[in-house]
């Protein structure tokens, strides 16, 4: 059984993707993202957003 639904694994390559770029802002401060691990939290937020099957979000 996958973890991730592929709409799911989209968003997140495309976050990375974006995110390698220079291009993929975050939320509130529109910052620009570095982290390897912020692209993936927000392409899996996006993906929740839209109904695809990823894993809860951790405490």
């Amino acid at each position: 059984m996958a973890k991730y639904s592929e709409k799911a694994q989209d968003k997140v390559h495309k976050a990375l993707h974006e995110e390698k770029e220079g291009t993929l802002k975050s939320g509130k401060s529109g910052k620009k993202v570095t982290s390897r691990k912020q692209a993936i939290a927000i392409g899996l937020s996006e993906a929740r957003k839209e109904g695809a099957k990823a894993p809860k979000k951790k405490d």
